[in-house]
């Protein structure tokens, strides 16, 4: 059973009443939410397009790959694309899935699918009134040193760049 406290942009935080595999029953906070799309834009030269993305909830502007919310229906590739050419104004010809992850299992269903993209071009950029974005191309063996160094710290892009790049 769940009882609904909010629908958002984001998705919908509800209370659901579960029993346990273990036959107790629990009251659990759940954000239910309808996936996302991520991915490494890879140029031919080994160069990587990465964001500085404002980002409220983490304090300020923080390092990232180009993601998005799925919209209704949407393939998770193309929302990939359409998210890369609306942060970066980069276009991608050839889009291979690396992986998908569940980001916080204790309170959120949400699914991010991971991607690298080559083949790629320039196209205007189309960002919303809320994102506030920085674009930044640097080498591949940068963007994992940038990760050592715990200047990227963002799971879904630290995950992808490792398996893009690795």
């Amino acid at each position: 059973m769940r009882r609904e406290l909010h629908r958002g942009k984001i998705g919908s935080f509800g209370i659901e009443t579960v029993t346990m595999p273990n036959g107790h029953v629990a009251h659990l906070e759940i954000l239910r939410h309808p996936g996302a799309s991520a991915i490494v834009p890879l140029h031919a030269d080994g160069t990587v397009t990465l964001i500085r993305q404002y980002r409220h909830a983490a304090g300020g502007m923080i390092w990232e790959v180009p993601a998005g919310k799925l919209d209704p229906g949407e393939d998770p590739a193309e929302c990939a694309k359409r998210e890369l050419e609306e942060e970066t104004g980069v276009s991608c010809g050839t889009v291979r899935h690396l992986t998908t992850i569940l980001t916080t299992p204790g309170f959120t269903d949400e699914r991010i699918h991971l991607y690298v993209g080559t083949d790629l071009g320039e196209v205007p950029t189309r960002l919303e009134p809320d994102e506030v974005i920085e674009r930044h191309r640097v080498p591949g063996a940068e963007a994992l040193a940038m990760i050592r160094r715990g200047e990227i710290t963002d799971a879904k892009s630290i995950i992808a760049l490792m398996l893009a790049l690795g």
